[in-house]
């Protein structure tokens, strides 16, 4: 496999994985987990480390700025509702 097809196929195999362990399951009209991961990239939040569903909302781990983040998420528009360190 070419390098740059696993690099772009791994983080999705990782989120699939953190799914597989989400609590609740989000509604028909939310985002595709895959426009909320690619959206929080392009705003910086890489590389992402978890992605689960609970309490009505995505709860995201992952970096920017060297930092570990906790986010929750709105499902239907993907905004960010809380951005907080995670220690």
């Amino acid at each position: 496999m070419k390098p740059a097809l696993f690099a772009a196929i791994l983080p999705v195999v990782a989120l699939s994985s953190a799914l597989a362990f989400a609590g609740d399951k989000p509604p028909a009209n939310s985002k595709p987990v895959s426009a909320v991961a690619s959206s929080l990239e392009q705003q910086g939040y890489a590389p992402i480390s978890e992605i689960s569903f609970d309490d009505g909302r995505w709860e995201v781990e992952a970096y920017k700025n060297g930092q570990k983040r906790e986010l929750r998420v709105d499902p239907q528009t993907g905004k960010i509702l809380s951005d907080r360190p995670d220690h």
